[in-house]
């Protein structure tokens, strides 16, 4: 079996690419830094190798005055850029430009005549290559081969030398010589070398306080993630009140408050279904039980009996199937349904509304007024409402008594009412009468589910406005529905939970 391996977290992710990044800026500082050293280590050196021509130019002219001068002989030559006219050996020459031009310290010089060192510096300042046959035959090749002034470099047993080999000849003289001046670049380039050393430190030092500091500030912005993962892992569905605290208007914040708003909605979604499912085990126990004892109590061979029953099981069926379609239909609003928004003309659905309650039998029927005005809405589901309230304010209505509807238009919003005059509604009552099988006094000797006026409320809530309820002058009550002109932001349902529903029931049976 093979064990899975564990991936590598998003911390030590993002401290690597830190310090990944942080290793590249600090590498090409580095080495810029180092090579731009070095080439100008490198240009002093050259600088320092070809002063000696012009210095080979002048050593005839630095002699002592009080040495008398050479006497006079044949006519000296030598390359184009030497001038030796006050010599007349090339042995000579060599031997005071040897002896004249002192090497300073990592430096070094010898004069080779006929491929062989003749002659070095006595002083202890530079370092001694007359012993290093791979120097000599290397620039007294180039040299004699160039005919002018070479530079090169050796690598030889004495390290990286930086050398420049000047020919000397003269016409009356066989003797072929080479002045060659060398600079030890190992030791030359030792600052430099000693700096990037220090420098290949400090960095060293720099990343591993970037490190640390990159280690704690990512575990700091990360632990909203890690708080979120360690909430994810702690909701179950049956407690799922678990929220993160949004500090901060960071993403990672906004992530957090998203987060928390999907669980709101998710927790109101679970707790809706949830009351279903309570509801429909709760309302449908009573006629199932019903019809059951019914059925067990029948005597089979009584017609009269047999038809009672049946009448009976009906009824009731008929009943469970208004229980399940008024269940489903809050179910759907509640459950977030999205609304078919469109501007309604809320003068016609006043109209509509008067000619659909005109066939509601027992009372007198009129419209109010009519509003001359739009809103946005969905018009079936207004008018969903509007007749709900009616027809309950019909069962609640004594019989014979009027009940009006109308429509009147504000600036910001639409009301919608049913004005009745029956016994009216405690107000200590109107704040639970929209609650899922409740009713004003607890009374069940009217019909219907106890849901309709919660389709009401939740249909409301969903256009982003409310249902309230105020007194009729001269006795019973207004339902009047507040329809906002634009549409806002839906109000989501209160959460039910099981224990609410219990004391609901017991507060309606």
């Amino acid at each position: 079996m093979h064990r899975l391996r564990r991936p590598i977290s998003a911390r030590t992710r993002i401290l690597g690419a830190i310090l990944a990044v942080a290793c590249v800026g600090l590498s090409i500082v580095g080495s810029v830094t180092f090579l731009v050293q070095r080439e100008r280590v490198l240009s002093g050196v050259d600088e320092r190798l070809h002063s000696q021509v012009a210095a080979l130019r002048t050593v005839a002219g630095e002699s002592d005055p009080t040495t008398p001068a050479p006497s006079p002989g044949p006519a000296a030559t030598a390359t184009e850029e030497l001038d030796i006219s006050h010599y007349t050996s090339v042995a000579s020459y060599l031997h005071d430009a040897v002896a004249r031009l002192v090497p300073a310290q990592n430096e070094a010089s010898v004069a080779v005549i006929d491929g062989k060192p003749r002659y070095q510096p006595r002083t202890l300042s530079g370092f001694d290559i007359s012993g290093n046959t791979t120097l000599i035959s290397r620039a007294v090749a180039e040299a004699e081969r160039a005919g002018t002034a070479v530079i090169g470099t050796a690598v030889t047993t004495q390290g990286s030398l930086r050398y420049i080999a000047i020919p000397v000849t003269m016409t009356d003289d066989p003797d072929k010589g080479v002045y060659i001046r060398a600079i030890d670049l190992g030791e030359e380039l030792r600052p430099v070398t000693a700096s990037m050393l220090t420098y290949g430190i400090a960095a060293l030092v720099v990343l591993a306080a970037i490190g640390g500091v990159g280690w704690f500030v990512a575990g700091r912005l990360l632990s909203p993630i890690r708080h979120l993962r360690e909430t994810a892992d702690s909701i179950t569905i049956a407690d799922l009140g678990a929220r993160l605290p949004a500090q901060g208007n960071d993403d990672i914040s906004d992530l957090t408050r998203t987060v928390n708003s999907m669980l709101d909605r998710l927790e109101g979604s679970v707790d809706v279904q949830r009351q279903l499912l309570d509801d429909v085990r709760h309302e449908l126990k009573t006629p199932i039980t019903v019809v059951r004892g019914h059925l067990e109590l029948m005597d089979a061979t009584d017609p009269a009996d047999v038809d009672s029953t049946r009448a009976l099981g009906i009824a009731e069926l008929d009943r469970m199937t208004r229980l399940v379609d008024d269940i489903d239909m809050l179910a759907t609003v509640e459950g977030g349904e999205p609304l078919t928004l469109r501007e309604v003309d809320v003068g016609a659905l006043t109209r509509r509304i008067g000619e659909l309650v005109e066939v509601i039998p027992g009372h007198a029927w009129s419209v109010e007024a009519v509003a001359d005005a739009h809103v946005q809405g969905d018009p079936d589901r207004l008018l969903q409402a509007w007749l709900q309230l009616a027809d309950n304010a019909a069962k609640y209505t004594p019989e014979g008594a009027p009940i009006g509807v109308g429509s009147a238009a504000t600036a910001d919003e639409v009301r919608l009412w049913v004005r009745d005059h029956g016994p009216g509604i405690a107000p200590a009552a109107r704040h639970r009468i929209f609650r899922r099988f409740d009713r004003a006094g607890g009374r069940r000797t009217v019909g219907g589910s106890g849901l309709g006026l919660a389709i009401v409320d939740a249909i409301m809530k969903a256009h982003g406005g409310l249902c309230d309820i105020v007194d009729t002058p001269g006795g019973g009550a207004t339902f009047v529905l507040h329809v906002p002109v634009r549409a806002s932001e839906p109000t989501l349902p209160d959460p039910v939970r099981a224990g609410d529903v219990v004391l609901q029931r017991e507060a309606a049976e």
